[in-house]
């Protein structure tokens, strides 16, 4: 490589360095923290980095300054239970990648994900920052495993494998329920009889490398790893509660539409739940008590809520979070509670940087027009570990192509 061309290559890169280390402040704004600080009225953000480094400091020096003229700031919204990035037309098999008939403990499906999606400037559209993707599995009622995303569109996007271990253990269309919580227990134990005689065995045979399920297995037994298991009945909720308790899991329950019946027994065991706001009709004989104001009524009995899409139709409908959430306040949940549902209580439960506007915390922000849970409220600027990102979605596109006066037939505007 000549000089000329090394030239110009450091040239570029201490242009981006120079770009992505500047100091940008929003000021004026109604901050959302999601903290114990509360709702900050006139407040400053202070970002660095890609991360906020500061609330209403003393003074500011910043490279870009943002009025916020009394709009509302939020965290960046994250999306859960999906299947963004892995799907994109479901009726077309080759864009497809999410199951396999062969999926089970270890299936990993993040090496598919697709950054470029369609989907992706969309949910960005409805302040969606990250999103925890989830596999649906194959034959087996292990499902494969979640990982975390962010909705920059970059190629370096996904965050963080392994996020959880995905568990179905809802009724099916043939055989039994119970073969399911035998076939999960004899794994687990199978597990714990491994790590036990691993213990017992002198150090040349305990040095043999575990297995990749086994590995997942044991991150799971020690509580390292969530487990996320698909129920909707209630007495099959009771039921999984004893398989945390026996084997110590760190439990998220997701579906649940018969919870309400049995919310005092989720609350204490202190497990948090993933549902959907919007969920109002039976699918099934399991899920006869779904309602809009589910949401509600499990806030009020101290279980940690998490607001995601409509099953499987989240990836395409991402959009509608912000949405969905405003039903579930106009049906009893707290407002807070709401935003916390699809923000803060997401990063807590899957461990991620996010969620929260504080300093230290990662910079994935959302100015709005006003309230977001409003129809018509709009989204005006949003931030990605600190880089404001563009929210213009192919429906965008569309509606310009169809919409801009040519000489040219309708649509063909070149």
């Amino acid at each position: 490589m000549n000089k000329f061309k090394i030239s110009l290559l450091t040239s570029a890169l201490l242009a981006s360095s120079a770009a992505f280390a500047q100091i940008t402040a929003i000021t004026n704004a109604k901050v959302h923290t999601l903290t114990d600080a509360g709702t900050l009225e006139g407040a400053t953000v202070v970002i660095e980095n890609g991360t906020i480094t500061a609330i209403n400091p003393a003074s500011v020096k910043a490279d870009v300054t943002i009025d916020a003229k009394g709009r509302v700031l939020t965290p960046g919204f994250i999306g859960s239970m999906n299947q963004l990035g892995l799907v994109e037309v479901s009726a077309v098999a080759g864009s497809r990648d999410a199951g396999d008939d062969k999926a089970d403990v270890d299936f990993d499906a993040s090496p598919a994900f697709n950054p470029r999606s369609s989907l992706i400037p969309y949910g960005r559209k409805g302040g969606i920052t990250q999103n925890v993707v989830v596999p649906h599995g194959g034959k087996s009622i292990f499902e494969g495993l979640a990982f975390v995303v962010d909705l920059s569109g970059e190629f370096n996007s996904v965050l963080k494998t392994r996020t959880a271990l995905l568990v179905d253990m809802d009724a099916s269309g043939s055989g039994s329920r119970a073969m399911k919580y035998k076939t999960l227990t004899e794994k687990l134990e199978g597990q714990q009889q491994k790590l036990s005689e691993k213990g017992k065995k002198d150090d040349k045979k305990a040095a043999k490398k575990p297995s990749q399920e086994e590995q997942i297995l044991t991150a799971v037994l020690k509580g390292e790893m969530p487990v996320v298991v698909e129920v909707e009945r209630a007495s099959d909720i009771l039921e999984v509660l004893k398989v945390k308790e026996q084997f110590g899991l760190n439990l998220v329950l997701w579906g649940v539409n018969d919870a309400v019946l049995v919310k005092e027994e989720i609350a204490k065991a202190n497990v948090p739940v993933v549902i959907s706001a919007v969920s109002n009709l039976p699918t099934s004989f399991s899920s006869l008590h779904a309602d809009l104001t589910n949401a509600g009524e499990l806030e009020r009995a101290g279980v940690k809520v998490l607001l995601s899409g409509f099953a499987f139709e989240g990836a395409h409908n991402l959009y509608q979070l912000r949405f969905d959430a405003g039903i579930a306040v106009a049906h009893g949940m707290s407002y807070e509670g709401a935003l916390k549902a699809v923000s803060s209580n997401i990063a807590d439960v899957f461990d991620l940087d996010g969620g929260k506007i504080a300093s230290g915390q990662r910079a994935d922000l959302v100015l709005w027009s006003a309230d977001p849970f409003e129809f018509t409220t709009t989204l005006d600027k949003l931030w990605i570990n600190g880089e404001e990102v563009s929210t213009e979605s192919r429906h965008d596109k569309l509606r310009d192509r169809y919409t801009t006066d040519s000489d040219m037939p309708r649509a063909y505007t070149k």
